[in-house]
């Protein structure tokens, strides 16, 4: 698997030999070109493609062959976390739900409910800010940091998971995980509900993805999701999938006291 440090070092010496290749008059300038552009096409891929694990190692599915598939739900609490958690209680089936901590403060009372009802919670950043991508990693630790304070008040744990916000990983944020001790949590099914207006659009988006150990991307965040969450778990349970947490299906610890 293609990893950051690995592809620097060989850029860097690919950079010196076309140099002095180019300076001696023994190669093109257009190599040069062309290895940069290869090379910005590569961090462009890794920093917005969570599955490549390119700048820090990320849990995008579980390795399991039973038919076992892992439920997320991102940017909440909101007033339709309410409606995702009847449905998940009416099914029996426990979620988790990666929430954003000003969120939290807003909806104290569904937060709760989620943690009363048994789901996991992970962090996604205090702020979920749209730049949040393009900050120090000593603001991106702190605003990390500000969330875990925020769950743990509620749970008198704080939350191992991770998931960035909009899942883009870069170096900055690599290095305040590192710091902070999270594991980073993906997908590889991305249900794009809150760009997809045709519920059986996103409904078949992702059953034609379900395997065993899928993760799966959902937002609580509009009625269109639980209408689909209510259709997908009825085609779960006629397939004879089974809905288990993510701690369990990744071997992971969910929180820490």
């Amino acid at each position: 698997m293609l990893k950051n440090k690995n592809i620097q070092v060989l850029f860097i010496f690919l950079s010196i030999l076309f140099f002095t290749l180019y300076f001696v008059g023994k190669l093109n300038g257009w190599f040069i070109v062309l290895e940069l552009f290869i090379w910005l096409i590569l961090i462009v891929w890794g920093a917005f493609d969570i599955r490549s694990s390119y700048f820090i190692k990320s849990y995008c599915k579980a390795d399991c062959f039973e038919k076992k598939i892992i439920l997320t739900f991102d940017d909440g609490p909101t007033l339709y976390t309410n409606n995702i958690l009847d449905i998940l209680f009416k099914y029996n089936v426990k979620a988790t739900f990666f929430c954003i901590g000003n969120q939290i403060e807003k909806h104290p009372d569904i937060f709760k409910r989620i943690i009363d009802e048994g789901h996991l919670v992970g962090n996604h950043s205090f702020s979920h800010n749209q730049t949040f991508g393009f900050w120090s990693s000593l603001n991106i630790l702190e605003d990390i940091t500000k969330n875990d304070s925020v769950i743990k008040d509620f749970l008198n744990k704080r939350p191992l998971f991770f998931r960035p916000p909009f899942g883009v990983t870069n170096p900055n944020i690599a290095k305040a995980i590192f710091k902070s001790g999270h594991n980073v949590i993906g997908w590889n099914i991305r249900s794009l509900d809150t760009v997809i207006e045709d519920e059986s659009k996103i409904f078949n988006r992702i059953i034609d993805k379900i395997k065993p150990g899928a993760i799966v991307l959902l937002h609580d965040t509009s009625l269109k999701t639980a209408n689909v969450l209510e259709e997908l778990l009825l085609f779960l349970q006629n397939q004879n999938y089974i809905v288990t947490p993510l701690d369990e299906l990744l071997n992971l610890k969910a929180y820490e006291v």
